[in-house]
């Protein structure tokens, strides 16, 4: 189930909320958000949901051993064992087909590949149980007792299949003690709202686009195909990630927790640095605080500073998913954030074109990350600087794009998502009640307006087309 369909939007959701408002008591509130995650889970993974609820028990029983243990070897190695146990659970399901295919390619051998179904959102929640039981073993966090806690913890269905990924001291004080409050239950759904709308009107139609270009005979690519397919895939991921982001957040404030943001305009950027401290946000900072700092972070000299960001992005890459073209595009990303290192270039370049720059390296990499094979993405870009005289049959597909509607839109997520930053956070402080008066106030009711009039149209949308993809859903 996802956010984006009809039946969680006019059964699941209203249902679950209106049980959650009458259920007095916050114990039974968490039981019931507990049953309604399992069942949200459950709904597109059956049998997963056991493996959901055997991560709960074996990192809460880590995290209790490390908390409770006086002796440093004892959690040393409980710690050893957490890491080795949800590592090696995410390796079993989602990368040991991708490993034995690999090796069947270089050694030549016919080893039978295994067919493991890939349980939805295993990178997210695996890595937010285990970023529990080190900061356990940090002493950045208590253990928590109360196993009911942990289960909500990892299971929370706003945010379990899709990020960000929370950190437990982040919502420890939520899960035992936490009020319901009418503004926040108005806030968080116009949150939720946006988000619906910027996947279900932007996304969507981008992604069409998008998948046109990546499916047309190479033969048919025409230079300026390929970039508009391009940049629709580059629109599309953000609308698509960012929107689902936006809905955790609302959905999240609608029940009394608080979510911290997970995007910060990251096509603005002026660098790809700059781009990486506002592209996900909750999986960069993993990375750094989980693997870049423990290997040594910037500590040890250029040299190993240089691995350690290599090491990170194609961790990167491969957490994204079981393919080489996602691998290339870490790698790629961390060729370019070495290269900033070195050769501080984009740091001298004119506010426009630093984001010119950036732009550029985030689309054409982006290309690998969409491809099918790591051939496919290098064809595609090289139909974006070569691909001058493709013929009618090029035209004609590009032609076909180019409707009233889908330039609209185009020109609507270019702006919302470059140009529009200054403006949109003053009306969210407005919105969040960070500004007062009556012109505040009106603005907050306008935008209630809105947002009841978006999702009637979102509703109508989703009722009348079947293209409805999620791009983040795999991971």
């Amino acid at each position: 189930m996802v956010f984006s369909s009809v039946t969680f939007l006019c059964v699941f959701l209203p249902v679950v909320f209106a049980l959650y408002c009458v259920i007095p008591g916050l114990k039974a509130k968490n039981i019931l958000l507990i049953a309604a995650s399992l069942v949200f889970y459950a709904y597109g993974e059956p049998v997963y949901v056991l493996l959901l609820l055997a991560s709960a028990v074996y990192n809460y029983f880590f995290a209790r051993v490390i908390g409770a243990s006086e002796k440093a070897g004892v959690k040393k190695t409980a710690l050893a064992l957490a890491v080795a146990v949800n590592v090696g659970v995410l390796g079993v399901f989602k990368y040991a087909g991708f490993a034995v295919g690999s090796l069947n390619s270089v050694t030549g051998l016919s080893l039978r590949v295994p067919e493991i179904a890939l349980p939805i959102g295993i990178s997210f929640f695996t890595f937010q149980a285990l970023s529990y039981v080190i900061d356990v073993y940090r002493g950045q966090t208590p253990y928590e007792k109360n196993f009911l806690n942990i289960l909500l913890y990892i299971s929370f269905f706003p945010q379990l299949i899709a990020g960000p990924i929370v950190k437990f001291h982040d919502v420890n004080e939520a899960l035992s003690h936490r009020t319901q409050t009418l503004d926040g239950v108005r806030t968080g759904l116009r949150r939720f709202i946006c988000g619906l709308g910027k996947k279900v009107l932007i996304a969507n139609v981008m992604g069409q686009t998008a998948d046109a270009a990546f499916g047309a005979d190479p033969g048919e690519l025409s230079s300026p195909l390929a970039w508009l397919g391009a940049a629709c895939y580059m629109l599309q991921i953000y609308y698509d990630f960012s929107g689902y982001s936006d809905m955790a957040i609302g959905l999240g404030r609608m029940f009394g927790f608080r979510f911290k943001e997970n995007f910060n305009y990251p096509y603005t950027a002026l660098s790809a640095q700059d781009f990486w401290r506002r592209w996900h946000i909750s999986m960069s900072t993993w990375f750094k605080e989980y693997l870049y700092i423990p290997l040594g972070g910037n500590r040890k000299g250029k040299a190993r500073t240089a691995l350690n960001k290599i090491i990170v992005f194609f961790c990167t890459g491969l957490w994204h998913g079981a393919n080489w073209t996602f691998v290339v595009w870490g790698l790629y990303h961390g060729f370019f954030l070495l290269l900033e290192n070195y050769v501080p270039f984009p740091k001298k370049l004119p506010k426009a074109l630093g984001r010119l720059y950036a732009w550029a390296v985030v689309c054409i990499g982006f290309v690998f990350f969409r491809s099918d094979s790591i051939g496919a993405g290098a064809a595609y870009i090289a139909g974006m600087f070569t691909g001058f005289s493709s013929g009618s049959a090029g035209t004609a597909l590009l032609m076909k794009q180019l409707t009233p509607w889908f330039l609209f839109i185009f020109v609507l997520a270019v702006l919302g998502s470059a140009f529009l930053e200054k403006p949109v956070a003053r009306l969210r402080a407005m919105a969040y009640g960070q500004v007062s008066g009556k012109a505040a106030a009106a603005v907050r009711v306008a935008l209630d307006v809105l947002s009841l009039a978006l999702l009637v149209w979102c509703l109508m949308r989703l009722s009348t087309q079947g293209y409805n993809p999620f791009i983040y859903f795999q991971f």
